[in-house]
């Protein structure tokens, strides 16, 4: 997939102006609420319309003031899903899914029915009334909807703000199988860096009704690290759950996690702050700590008045953060050994 993009739009008291080209399968736009990403969506869908200028999908010109084109929405398309269901109430969920698949000209129903079922689990709720689906089930029907569209292009605009955490990290998985299965390129929006480095490869970066920046969830994560009250957020996955002294156990690369968090599910997702992770350039004789790791500096980097350490330890990678004076003192440098503790309890589960 490729976008460019040239418009403006004005607000009564808003101005916006985007200028971009970008190609791929999974692009998220990033950005604090009001900074216009959804002004942007509403736009490329057909919701919005600009006051000047032009946006070409895949080299097909779909909008442009100067030629007077305008695509309607129902022929562009470009499907989204938002960050309330909004399914039919007197519809079944059945009746939900098919509702775009039938209003889609016939030689682009490429998409089957039954597999998009299968992929996204439905198969026990087809018959239901959508009022009696969870927040979950709900966003997972809406998704459906969305894809039985056979869109060319999927807009997820803050498709999980309205859930809680838990439902949070189980539809992910959904949302991404979906567009792998399916092939549909997306653009995930959100202002959840945690969930842009689980959605998108390349970023956008919306502020102030403009796009500020063009980088990686990685870069995007190591660069507001320096300025963020909860550091550089550590993703970690877990595996082959046991308890042990009052805790879990869990795998970890090629070794365990001591964690306080956790539960019997066989695989599990955690959060861990840059900033809850101790360095220390000699074995401590005691510590509180319940994970003591042996780890290898990989790099380091400058995030505002912040160090970045990139670890290696025990076939994984952790982000640690501390302050240039203690660099200076543990002597960090490349391929230096350290150890570094993490409490059981600073773990915090997602998903």
């Amino acid at each position: 997939m490729e976008l460019r993009v040239n418009v403006e739009k004005r607000f009564i008291d808003a101005a916006m102006a985007f200028d971009f080209k970008v190609a791929g399968e999974r692009i998220g736009l990033f950005g604090e609420s009001g900074s216009g990403k959804s002004t942007l969506a509403g736009m490329l869908a057909g919701l919005v319309q600009p006051d000047k200028g032009e946006i070409f999908l895949d080299e097909e010109c779909i909008f442009s003031r100067s030629r007077r084109i305008n695509i309607p929405p129902e022929r562009r398309r470009i499907s989204i899903v938002f960050q309330q269901s909004s399914l039919f109430p007197h519809l079944s969920v059945k009746s939900n899914l098919l509702y775009g698949f039938r209003r889609c000209s016939p030689e682009y129903r490429t998409i089957d029915f039954a597999t998009l079922v299968d992929v996204l689990k439905l198969e026990k709720i087809l018959q239901r009334g959508v009022n009696n689906l969870s927040g979950g089930e709900k966003q997972r029907v809406s998704l459906g909807r969305a894809v039985l569209a056979n869109p060319r292009l999927l807009l997820m605009d803050e498709p999980l703000s309205a859930l809680d955490d838990v439902l949070k990290f189980q539809i992910i998985p959904y949302l991404k199988s979906v567009s792998e299965h399916f092939k549909i390129p997306y653009f995930f929006i959100s202002h959840s860096l945690v969930e842009m480095r689980l959605m998108a490869d390349q970023i956008l970066v919306v502020a102030s009704g403009h796009i500020a920046e063009t980088t990686t969830a990685e870069q995007l994560a190591r660069t507001r690290m320096g300025q963020s009250p909860i550091g550089y957020i550590n993703l970690i996955r877990v595996t082959e759950p046991r308890r042990h002294e009052g805790l879990f156990a869990y795998r970890w690369g090629n070794g365990d996690l001591l964690i306080s968090a956790g539960n019997d599910q066989a695989e599990a997702l955690f959060e861990l702050s840059s900033k809850d992770i101790i360095l220390c350039k000699q074995h401590p004789e005691a510590i509180s700590a319940r994970n003591l790791l042996t780890c290898t500096v990989l790099n380091t980097f400058v995030s505002g008045n912040r160090i970045g350490v990139e670890l290696a330890c025990g076939g994984e990678r952790l982000m640690a953060e501390i302050v240039e004076q203690a660099a200076i003192e543990l002597g960090i440098t490349a391929g230096c050994k350290l150890y570094a503790a993490i409490k059981a309890a600073a773990f915090r589960r997602l998903g």
